[in-house]
């Protein structure tokens, strides 16, 4: 939970500084908002109703603790990647495909080392989600449902 709220604090953050810059293109597409949705569902939803209610324990397993230990360091370095991607990207951030006022190619910070960090972060994160959690649909939804947001993207991205 504690990393859930460093993750939506820090796109909070940029979301609200980001809001008066004018969008030139949008390519938000149905297919787009559908999988948003579905990551949502898979990244916040179940995870969240896992953790406070006991609605998922039909789905529970145990990992062993190094599993778990291993999903922490995951995940800390998954939000130092959002946070790093934010922070490079600045006025040219954006939560959906779009196109705004003034804005230009980052090849400098962490895109000068790796081309998608965003995307590679939340792959950080969904992979310590199922290190996290013991729990068949909780742990592994998040995995499935990013990567139905990211390989219908990933094209328009690039």
């Amino acid at each position: 939970m504690i990393c859930l709220v460093t993750i939506y604090s820090i796109r909070f953050s940029y979301q609200r500084r980001n809001k008066n810059n004018s969008i030139i293109i949008d390519k938000k597409t149905s297919l787009e908002k559908f999988v948003l949705f579905l990551t949502s569902i898979g990244m916040l939803f179940l995870p969240v109703i896992y953790v406070l209610t006991p609605f998922l324990e039909f789905a529970n397993y145990r990992l062993p603790i190094w599993a778990n230990i291993t999903g922490i360091f995951v995940f800390l370095m998954g939000i130092w990647m959002f946070w790093r991607s934010h922070d490079d990207l600045g006025i040219n951030w954006s939560p959906t495909l779009e196109v705004r006022e003034g804005h230009t190619l980052i090849t400098n910070g962490i895109y000068q080392k790796i081309r998608h960090p965003m995307y590679t972060s939340i792959w950080l994160w969904v992979i310590a989600q199922a290190l996290l959690l013991d729990n068949w649909l909780a742990g592994f939804s998040g995995i499935i449902s990013y990567g139905f947001l990211y390989f219908a993207r990933i094209n328009n991205e690039e």
